[in-house]
Protein backbone atom coordinates (compact mmCIF):
# COMPACT_ATOMS: atom_id res chain seq x y z
CA UNK A 1 0.00 0.00 0.00
CA UNK A 2 1.38 3.16 -0.62
CA UNK A 3 2.64 5.72 2.00
CA UNK A 4 0.61 9.05 2.82
CA UNK A 5 1.55 12.41 2.06
CA UNK A 6 1.96 14.79 4.93
CA UNK A 7 2.03 17.52 2.92
CA UNK A 8 -1.17 19.83 2.36
CA UNK A 9 -2.83 18.12 5.53
CA UNK A 10 -4.60 20.85 8.03
CA UNK A 11 -3.04 20.81 11.23
CA UNK A 12 -6.10 18.78 12.40
CA UNK A 13 -5.48 16.35 9.35
CA UNK A 14 -1.92 16.20 10.60
CA UNK A 15 -2.67 15.49 14.26
CA UNK A 16 -5.18 12.62 12.82
CA UNK A 17 -3.09 11.22 11.10
CA UNK A 18 -0.26 10.62 13.83
CA UNK A 19 -3.02 9.58 16.19
CA UNK A 20 -4.15 6.64 13.39
CA UNK A 21 -0.38 5.83 13.30
CA UNK A 22 0.25 4.90 16.89
CA UNK A 23 1.17 8.53 17.98
CA UNK A 24 0.04 8.97 21.97
CA UNK A 25 -2.80 11.69 22.02
CA UNK A 26 -1.65 13.70 24.34
CA UNK A 27 1.31 14.52 22.65
CA UNK A 28 0.23 14.34 18.83
CA UNK A 29 -0.56 18.10 19.19
CA UNK A 30 3.22 18.72 19.58
CA UNK A 31 4.31 16.12 17.72
CA UNK A 32 2.04 17.83 14.87
CA UNK A 33 3.50 21.09 15.21
CA UNK A 34 7.23 19.96 14.94
CA UNK A 35 6.38 17.96 11.81
CA UNK A 36 4.60 21.27 10.21
CA UNK A 37 7.85 23.75 11.22
CA UNK A 38 10.28 20.65 9.65
CA UNK A 39 7.76 20.67 6.29
CA UNK A 40 7.14 23.79 5.58
CA UNK A 41 9.95 26.48 7.58
CA UNK A 42 12.89 24.07 6.76
CA UNK A 43 11.77 22.08 3.75
CA UNK A 44 13.23 18.68 4.46
CA UNK A 45 12.28 16.03 2.50
CA UNK A 46 13.11 13.31 4.68
CA UNK A 47 11.96 12.47 8.53
CA UNK A 48 15.52 11.39 9.13
CA UNK A 49 16.26 15.31 9.27
CA UNK A 50 14.04 16.09 11.47
CA UNK A 51 16.47 15.92 14.63
CA UNK A 52 14.02 17.07 17.28
CA UNK A 53 12.12 14.28 17.00
CA UNK A 54 13.05 10.75 18.59
CA UNK A 55 14.57 8.48 16.46
CA UNK A 56 11.86 6.54 17.09
CA UNK A 57 9.24 8.10 16.55
CA UNK A 58 11.28 9.17 12.52
CA UNK A 59 11.22 5.56 12.12
CA UNK A 60 7.66 5.41 12.52
CA UNK A 61 6.87 8.06 10.30
CA UNK A 62 8.64 6.63 7.73
CA UNK A 63 6.85 3.46 7.38
CA UNK A 64 3.68 5.13 7.59
CA UNK A 65 4.14 8.22 5.90
CA UNK A 66 6.02 9.93 3.09
CA UNK A 67 7.26 13.53 2.15
CA UNK A 68 7.64 13.20 -1.69
CA UNK A 69 7.56 16.04 -4.27
CA UNK A 70 5.76 15.29 -7.53
CA UNK A 71 7.62 14.15 -10.53
CA UNK A 72 9.31 16.90 -11.86
CA UNK A 73 9.13 16.34 -15.56
CA UNK A 74 10.94 19.10 -16.88
CA UNK A 75 12.36 22.42 -15.84
CA UNK A 76 13.08 25.26 -18.22
CA UNK A 77 14.62 28.60 -17.90
CA UNK A 78 13.86 31.46 -19.43
CA UNK A 79 16.20 33.85 -20.84
CA UNK A 80 14.60 36.85 -18.44
CA UNK A 81 14.78 34.27 -15.42
CA UNK A 82 11.39 32.94 -15.52
CA UNK A 83 11.48 29.19 -14.40
CA UNK A 84 8.39 26.92 -15.79
CA UNK A 85 8.35 23.40 -14.24
CA UNK A 86 6.00 20.71 -15.50
CA UNK A 87 5.32 18.48 -12.99
CA UNK A 88 3.02 15.11 -12.72
CA UNK A 89 1.02 13.66 -10.41
CA UNK A 90 0.56 10.76 -11.85
CA UNK A 91 -0.18 8.96 -15.29
CA UNK A 92 -1.63 11.80 -17.22
CA UNK A 93 -1.85 14.12 -14.23
CA UNK A 94 0.52 16.83 -15.13
CA UNK A 95 0.53 20.52 -14.91
CA UNK A 96 2.66 23.67 -15.01
CA UNK A 97 3.89 25.91 -12.46
CA UNK A 98 5.90 29.46 -13.34
CA UNK A 99 8.28 31.46 -11.01
CA UNK A 100 8.47 35.05 -12.38
CA UNK A 101 11.52 37.34 -10.57
CA UNK A 102 11.17 40.93 -10.71
CA UNK A 103 13.44 43.67 -8.80
CA UNK A 104 10.72 43.73 -6.04
CA UNK A 105 9.36 40.59 -5.68
CA UNK A 106 9.27 36.85 -6.81
CA UNK A 107 5.70 35.81 -7.70
CA UNK A 108 4.75 32.33 -8.08
CA UNK A 109 2.34 31.02 -10.20
CA UNK A 110 0.69 27.75 -9.26
CA UNK A 111 -2.00 25.76 -11.10
CA UNK A 112 -5.75 24.27 -9.45
CA UNK A 113 -7.20 22.10 -11.54
CA UNK A 114 -5.29 19.52 -14.69
CA UNK A 115 -6.93 21.19 -17.56
CA UNK A 116 -9.72 23.72 -17.55
CA UNK A 117 -13.69 23.64 -18.37
CA UNK A 118 -13.58 27.54 -19.18
CA UNK A 119 -12.67 27.69 -22.75
CA UNK A 120 -11.76 30.94 -22.41
CA UNK A 121 -11.03 31.83 -26.33
CA UNK A 122 -7.48 33.82 -25.61
CA UNK A 123 -6.37 31.12 -23.28
CA UNK A 124 -4.44 28.14 -24.09
CA UNK A 125 -4.86 26.11 -20.93
CA UNK A 126 -8.41 26.67 -22.04
CA UNK A 127 -8.55 24.18 -25.42
CA UNK A 128 -7.51 21.24 -22.43
CA UNK A 129 -9.90 19.89 -21.26
CA UNK A 130 -11.07 19.33 -17.08
CA UNK A 131 -9.05 16.15 -16.09
CA UNK A 132 -9.74 16.85 -12.60
CA UNK A 133 -9.40 18.92 -9.50
CA UNK A 134 -5.87 19.39 -7.75
CA UNK A 135 -5.96 18.35 -4.40
CA UNK A 136 -4.74 20.80 -1.42
CA UNK A 137 -1.29 18.37 -1.32
CA UNK A 138 -0.91 18.80 -4.78
CA UNK A 139 -1.17 22.74 -4.94
CA UNK A 140 0.75 23.06 -1.84
CA UNK A 141 3.70 21.16 -3.35
CA UNK A 142 3.90 23.47 -5.84
CA UNK A 143 4.85 25.99 -3.82
CA UNK A 144 7.40 23.55 -2.36
CA UNK A 145 8.69 22.32 -5.60
CA UNK A 146 9.80 26.52 -6.33
CA UNK A 147 11.19 26.52 -2.58
CA UNK A 148 13.31 23.45 -3.14
CA UNK A 149 14.45 24.59 -6.42
CA UNK A 150 15.46 28.13 -5.10
CA UNK A 151 16.61 27.38 -1.61
CA UNK A 152 13.84 29.92 -0.02
CA UNK A 153 12.45 28.35 3.19
CA UNK A 154 11.47 30.65 5.52
CA UNK A 155 13.61 29.34 8.51
CA UNK A 156 16.45 31.84 8.89
CA UNK A 157 15.72 34.03 6.77
CA UNK A 158 14.52 38.24 6.90
CA UNK A 159 11.36 38.60 4.87
CA UNK A 160 13.29 40.96 2.41
CA UNK A 161 15.75 37.41 1.74
CA UNK A 162 13.10 35.73 0.35
CA UNK A 163 12.63 35.00 -3.75
CA UNK A 164 9.02 33.81 -3.39
CA UNK A 165 6.86 36.90 -2.04
CA UNK A 166 3.61 36.38 -3.76
CA UNK A 167 1.45 33.22 -4.71
CA UNK A 168 -1.12 33.78 -7.89
CA UNK A 169 -3.46 31.10 -8.58
CA UNK A 170 -3.46 31.86 -11.95
CA UNK A 171 -1.94 28.93 -14.00
CA UNK A 172 -3.75 25.79 -14.75
CA UNK A 173 -7.99 25.70 -13.87
CA UNK A 174 -10.50 27.75 -12.29
CA UNK A 175 -9.67 28.23 -8.17
CA UNK A 176 -13.78 28.79 -7.55
CA UNK A 177 -14.37 25.54 -8.91
CA UNK A 178 -12.12 23.66 -6.69
CA UNK A 179 -13.16 26.16 -3.40
CA UNK A 180 -12.38 23.38 -0.52
CA UNK A 181 -8.79 22.21 -1.77
CA UNK A 182 -7.60 25.75 -2.62
CA UNK A 183 -9.14 26.97 0.33
CA UNK A 184 -7.26 24.70 2.69
CA UNK A 185 -3.94 25.08 0.09
CA UNK A 186 -3.66 28.36 1.05
CA UNK A 187 -4.20 28.04 4.27
CA UNK A 188 -1.14 26.45 4.75
CA UNK A 189 0.46 28.76 2.43
CA UNK A 190 -0.44 31.77 4.26
CA UNK A 191 0.14 30.02 7.96
CA UNK A 192 2.71 31.77 10.05
CA UNK A 193 4.31 29.13 11.17
CA UNK A 194 4.13 27.46 7.96
CA UNK A 195 4.99 29.00 4.18
CA UNK A 196 4.13 32.62 6.14
CA UNK A 197 3.14 34.53 2.86
CA UNK A 198 0.45 36.88 4.20
CA UNK A 199 -2.72 36.41 2.32
CA UNK A 200 -2.38 40.13 0.70
CA UNK A 201 0.36 38.21 -0.58
CA UNK A 202 -1.83 35.66 -2.17
CA UNK A 203 -4.05 36.34 -4.91
CA UNK A 204 -6.79 33.91 -6.11
CA UNK A 205 -7.70 34.60 -10.02
CA UNK A 206 -11.04 33.76 -11.35
CA UNK A 207 -13.25 33.75 -14.45
CA UNK A 208 -16.07 35.26 -12.48
CA UNK A 209 -17.96 32.27 -10.68
CA UNK A 210 -20.13 34.77 -9.27
CA UNK A 211 -22.40 32.63 -6.35
CA UNK A 212 -18.46 31.75 -4.75
CA UNK A 213 -17.21 35.33 -4.95
CA UNK A 214 -18.56 36.78 -1.55
CA UNK A 215 -17.54 33.25 -0.06
CA UNK A 216 -14.24 33.21 -1.22
CA UNK A 217 -13.46 36.76 0.49
CA UNK A 218 -15.39 35.27 3.83
CA UNK A 219 -13.56 31.61 4.02
CA UNK A 220 -10.18 32.44 2.17
CA UNK A 221 -9.59 36.12 2.58
CA UNK A 222 -7.15 36.28 -0.12
CA UNK A 223 -6.60 39.09 -2.72
CA UNK A 224 -9.28 39.01 -5.51
CA UNK A 225 -8.28 38.99 -9.34
CA UNK A 226 -10.73 39.19 -11.79
CA UNK A 227 -10.36 38.09 -15.68
CA UNK A 228 -12.14 40.65 -16.95
CA UNK A 229 -11.06 41.03 -21.14
CA UNK A 230 -13.96 42.71 -21.99
CA UNK A 231 -16.67 45.03 -21.32
CA UNK A 232 -19.73 44.11 -23.53
CA UNK A 233 -21.74 41.22 -22.79
CA UNK A 234 -21.90 40.41 -26.83
CA UNK A 235 -17.96 40.20 -26.94
CA UNK A 236 -17.33 38.51 -23.53
CA UNK A 237 -19.59 35.69 -24.30
CA UNK A 238 -17.04 35.20 -26.51
CA UNK A 239 -13.84 35.61 -25.08
CA UNK A 240 -15.24 34.00 -21.75
CA UNK A 241 -18.03 31.58 -22.00
CA UNK A 242 -18.56 32.20 -18.28
CA UNK A 243 -20.06 35.30 -18.99
CA UNK A 244 -23.30 33.75 -20.27
CA UNK A 245 -23.98 32.63 -16.90
CA UNK A 246 -22.72 35.50 -14.79
CA UNK A 247 -23.02 38.58 -17.18
CA UNK A 248 -20.40 41.77 -16.46
CA UNK A 249 -23.23 43.49 -14.69
CA UNK A 250 -24.00 40.55 -12.25
CA UNK A 251 -20.19 39.96 -12.57
CA UNK A 252 -19.41 43.28 -11.17
CA UNK A 253 -21.99 43.79 -8.14
CA UNK A 254 -20.15 40.71 -6.54
CA UNK A 255 -16.92 42.42 -6.64
CA UNK A 256 -18.31 45.54 -5.36
CA UNK A 257 -19.64 43.63 -2.18
CA UNK A 258 -16.66 41.44 -1.84
CA UNK A 259 -16.02 41.15 1.91
CA UNK A 260 -13.11 43.70 2.58
CA UNK A 261 -12.85 45.15 -0.55
CA UNK A 262 -11.10 48.72 0.00
CA UNK A 263 -8.70 51.41 -1.09
CA UNK A 264 -5.93 49.18 0.69
CA UNK A 265 -7.21 46.00 -0.66
CA UNK A 266 -8.12 46.39 -4.30
CA UNK A 267 -9.47 44.06 -6.61
CA UNK A 268 -7.59 43.14 -9.29
CA UNK A 269 -9.09 43.19 -13.15
CA UNK A 270 -6.96 41.39 -15.71
CA UNK A 271 -7.27 42.87 -19.13
CA UNK A 272 -5.81 40.74 -21.97
CA UNK A 273 -5.29 43.20 -25.09
CA UNK A 274 -6.60 41.71 -28.43
CA UNK A 275 -5.76 43.28 -31.65
CA UNK A 276 -9.26 45.07 -33.04
CA UNK A 277 -11.25 43.28 -30.71
CA UNK A 278 -11.28 44.65 -27.22
CA UNK A 279 -8.08 47.44 -27.60
CA UNK A 280 -10.37 50.70 -28.94
CA UNK A 281 -10.46 53.62 -27.31
CA UNK A 282 -14.03 53.34 -26.56
CA UNK A 283 -13.60 50.20 -24.83
CA UNK A 284 -11.11 51.82 -22.35
CA UNK A 285 -13.74 54.39 -21.51
CA UNK A 286 -16.60 52.16 -20.99
CA UNK A 287 -14.11 49.67 -19.11
CA UNK A 288 -13.75 52.93 -16.79
CA UNK A 289 -17.33 53.56 -16.54
CA UNK A 290 -18.47 49.91 -15.81
CA UNK A 291 -15.58 49.86 -12.67
CA UNK A 292 -16.53 52.89 -11.17
CA UNK A 293 -16.72 53.09 -7.52
CA UNK A 294 -15.02 49.74 -7.05
CA UNK A 295 -11.48 50.42 -5.21
CA UNK A 296 -9.82 48.51 -8.06
CA UNK A 297 -6.82 48.10 -10.31
CA UNK A 298 -6.65 47.23 -13.68
CA UNK A 299 -3.51 44.90 -15.37
CA UNK A 300 -3.04 45.42 -19.25
CA UNK A 301 -1.89 42.01 -20.62
CA UNK A 302 -0.59 42.18 -23.71
CA UNK A 303 -1.94 38.74 -25.46
CA UNK A 304 0.48 36.04 -25.31
CA UNK A 305 0.01 33.95 -28.53
CA UNK A 306 0.50 29.71 -28.06
CA UNK A 307 -0.11 28.10 -31.70
CA UNK A 308 -3.25 27.81 -33.31
CA UNK A 309 -4.56 31.23 -31.32
CA UNK A 310 -7.58 32.88 -32.52
CA UNK A 311 -6.37 36.99 -31.68
CA UNK A 312 -3.45 38.73 -32.06
CA UNK A 313 -1.70 40.92 -29.85
CA UNK A 314 -2.63 44.77 -30.35
CA UNK A 315 0.03 47.05 -31.02
CA UNK A 316 2.03 48.53 -28.68
CA UNK A 317 0.98 52.12 -29.06
CA UNK A 318 -2.63 50.99 -29.44
CA UNK A 319 -2.01 49.54 -26.05
CA UNK A 320 -0.13 52.76 -24.63
CA UNK A 321 -3.23 54.78 -25.91
CA UNK A 322 -5.74 51.88 -24.15
CA UNK A 323 -3.55 52.91 -20.87
CA UNK A 324 -3.55 56.94 -20.79
CA UNK A 325 -7.48 56.58 -20.66
CA UNK A 326 -7.56 53.81 -17.76
CA UNK A 327 -4.93 56.09 -15.83
CA UNK A 328 -6.21 59.34 -15.93
CA UNK A 329 -9.71 57.87 -14.75
CA UNK A 330 -7.17 57.63 -11.80
CA UNK A 331 -6.91 53.58 -11.67
CA UNK A 332 -3.24 52.07 -11.65
CA UNK A 333 -3.17 50.54 -14.81
CA UNK A 334 0.41 49.00 -15.64
CA UNK A 335 1.05 46.73 -18.60
CA UNK A 336 2.15 43.69 -17.50
CA UNK A 337 5.63 42.91 -19.30
CA UNK A 338 5.16 39.37 -20.85
CA UNK A 339 7.94 37.08 -18.74
CA UNK A 340 8.64 33.66 -20.05
CA UNK A 341 7.27 33.94 -23.60
CA UNK A 342 10.13 31.67 -25.11
CA UNK A 343 9.58 28.81 -23.09
CA UNK A 344 5.47 28.75 -23.07
CA UNK A 345 5.46 30.59 -19.65
CA UNK A 346 3.31 33.53 -20.07
CA UNK A 347 0.01 34.42 -19.36
CA UNK A 348 -2.47 31.97 -20.59
CA UNK A 349 0.22 29.73 -22.55
CA UNK A 350 0.29 26.82 -19.68
CA UNK A 351 -0.78 23.32 -20.83
CA UNK A 352 0.02 19.95 -19.54
CA UNK A 353 2.64 18.26 -22.17
CA UNK A 354 1.49 14.99 -22.52
CA UNK A 355 -1.45 17.09 -24.36
CA UNK A 356 0.51 19.12 -26.25
CA UNK A 357 2.69 15.87 -27.05
CA UNK A 358 -1.33 14.44 -28.24
CA UNK A 359 -2.29 17.45 -30.07
CA UNK A 360 1.08 17.17 -32.06
CA UNK A 361 0.58 13.55 -32.41
CA UNK A 362 -3.06 13.81 -34.17
CA UNK A 363 -1.75 17.41 -36.18
CA UNK A 364 1.02 14.26 -37.62
CA UNK A 365 -1.29 12.07 -38.06
CA UNK A 366 -3.47 14.37 -40.10
CA UNK A 367 -0.83 15.82 -42.10
CA UNK A 368 -0.14 12.31 -42.77
CA UNK A 369 -3.37 11.23 -44.03
CA UNK A 370 -3.83 14.99 -46.08
CA UNK A 371 -0.26 13.67 -48.27
CA UNK A 372 -1.41 10.30 -48.91
CA UNK A 373 -4.56 11.66 -50.43
CA UNK A 374 -2.69 14.13 -52.76
CA UNK A 375 -1.71 13.18 -56.55
CA UNK A 376 0.98 12.36 -57.30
Amino acid sequence: MPLKTLIGLTRDQLRSELIASGVEEKSAKMRAGQIWHWIYQRGVTSFDAMTSISKELRTKLAEHFTLDRPEIVEQQISEDGTRKWLLRFGPGIEIEAVYIPEEDRGTLCISSQVGCTLTCRFCHTGTQKLVRNLSATEIVAQVLVARDALADYPAGKAPEQRRVTNVVLMGMGEPLYNFDNVKDAIGIIADGEGLTLSKRRITLSTAGVVPMIAKAGEEIGSMLAVSLHAVRDELRDVIVPLNKKYNIDTLLAACRAYPGVSNARRITFEYVMLKGVNDSIADAKLLVKKLAGIPAKINLIPFNAWPGAPYECSDWAQIEKFADVVNAAGYASPVRTPRGRDIMAACGQLKSESVKERASAKFAELRSAELQRMPG
